[in-house]
C-alpha cells in the first residue's frame, strides 16, 4: 500500500501555467474570445485607415497625372499639330476644341472626344482627327459651304444654305451676295437661286433686303430700289427684265420701281433740284 500523500507533486513552470489557462479559456469561452478579437481587429483597421486617409487620396489623385507626365517625358508628348481645310474656323478655336495641354501625351489623347468637340464648331461640316506616334496629331476639316453674307447690327456674317452663321466676313467673301434685314438669313438661299435665272439683274446689285420678313427689295449702287411682291417673285423679275430690254428702265434716273402689284409697274423718279429763280437771286 502507498500513501497518496507520499506521492511527489510536480513543479510547473510559469509558461506552462499560462498555456493551461489559455487552453481552459479557449475551451470554455472560445466563441466569445473570437468575437472579441474580431471587433478589436476591425477597430484597429478603421483607426489606421482614418489616419492615412489624406495621403491615400492625394496619391490616388496624382497617379494619373504622374503617369501621363512620365509618358510625355518619355518622348510621347504631343509636339506637332497639323491643320488642313479650315478657312472660316480660326486655328485658336480648333486648338481649344482639341483640348491638348503641354503635358498631354499621345497615349492619353482621346481622338474621338476631340473629334466630337471640333465637329461642334459652327463652320465645320465634318472632321477627321488622327494621331501618329510618337507625338503628332493631324486634323482634316471640311467646312460648310457659304452661300451669302448677312449683315445684322453692323456685323457681317457668312451663312450657309440653312441660314446658320458659320463665321464672320473678314473681307474674303466679297463675291457672295449680301442680304440684310431680319429673317434674311433664313430665306436667303431661295432668293439667291431665283436671282441665278436673271443674271442681268445682278449688275450693280449691292444687297437684297428682307422687308418685314415677308418679301424682298433689290438695292443697287445707283440708289435704285426695286420692290418685289410677296408672291410671284419670278414673274415680277421676268417682267422687269422685259422692261429693261425694251426701255432700259434700270438705267433711268429713278429711285423706286414698284412691282408689288401684279398688273402694275410703278416708277418713282429721283427728285430733281428746281433751278433758282433769277429774280430771287
Amino acid at each position: 500500500m502507498v500513501d497518496p500523500r507520499a506521492l511527489p507533486v510536480p513543479v510547473r513552470a510559469p509558461r506552462s501555467r499560462l498555456a493551461n489557462r489559455w487552453t481552459r479559456l479557449r475551451v470554455l469561452h472560445g466563441g466569445l474570445v473570437r468575437r472579441g478579437l474580431m471587433v478589436a481587429a476591425l477597430i484597429a483597421g478603421a483607426v489606421g485607415l482614418y489616419a492615412v486617409r489624406e495621403p491615400i487620396g492625394v496619391t490616388a489623385s496624382n497617379l494619373a497625372t504622374v503617369a501621363q507626365g512620365n509618358f510625355a517625358q518619355a518622348g510621347l508628348a504631343i509636339g506637332e499639330i497639323s491643320l488642313q481645310g479650315q478657312t472660316l474656323t480660326s486655328e485658336q478655336d480648333i486648338f481649344d476644341a482639341l483640348g491638348i495641354q503641354p503635358h498631354t501625351s499621345t497615349l492619353s489623347f482621346d481622338v474621338e472626344a476631340a473629334r466630337q468637340r471640333v465637329a461642334e464648331l459652327p463652320a465645320v461640316d465634318s472632321v477627321i482627327v488622327r494621331k501618329t506616334y510618337p507625338g503628332d496629331v493631324a486634323v482634316d476639316i471640311v467646312e460648310k459651304k457659304p452661300i451669302a453674307r448677312w449683315r445684322v447690327d453692323g456685323i457681317t456674317f457668312v451663312i450657309d444654305g440653312d441660314g446658320d452663321q458659320i463665321g464672320e466676313d473678314g473681307g474674303a467673301y466679297g463675291d457672295l451676295p449680301l442680304v440684310i434685314g431680319d429673317g434674311a438669313a433664313d430665306d436667303a438661299l431661295v432668293m439667291i437661286r431665283a436671282m441665278e435665272n436673271f443674271p442681268s439683274l445682278k449688275d450693280g446689285l449691292i444687297a437684297i433686303s428682307r422687308i418685314a420678313d415677308r418679301r424682298w427689295d433689290l438695292l443697287y449702287d445707283t440708289g435704285l430700289r426695286i420692290q418685289l411682291p410677296e408672291q410671284g417673285v419670278a414673274q415680277a423679275m421676268t417682267k422687269l427684265v422685259s422692261y429693261q430690254d425694251q426701255y432700259q428702265l434700270l438705267d433711268r434716273d429713278i429711285a423706286i420701281i414698284d412691282l408689288r402689284i401684279e398688273t402694275v409697274v410703278a416708277v418713282r423718279p429721283n427728285k430733281t433740284e428746281e433751278p433758282e429763280d433769277p429774280k430771287e437771286s
